[in-house]
């Protein structure tokens, strides 16, 4: 017999899905969101440094 909580669901997650659940935990937290944050530091990285290639390093202007 499967127990039911009050909103319908099952009351225990069976094991397939909480090891299912465990690995696209690992797969997002360790390949995925790691590979997404390289990506938008050196993208930002890459911007900085083609503007100071068309507009000079940041500072006063020497006369």
């Amino acid at each position: 017999m499967i127990t039911k909580s009050p909103d319908g669901s099952d009351a225990s997650l069976p094991s397939r899905s909480r090891t299912k659940e465990i690995w696209i935990f690992l797969l997002l937290a360790f390949g995925i969101w790691p590979i997404v944050a390289v990506g938008v530091v050196g993208g930002y990285g890459f911007i900085v440094w083609m503007l100071q290639i068309l507009t000079g390093p940041p500072g006063p202007p020497t006369h």
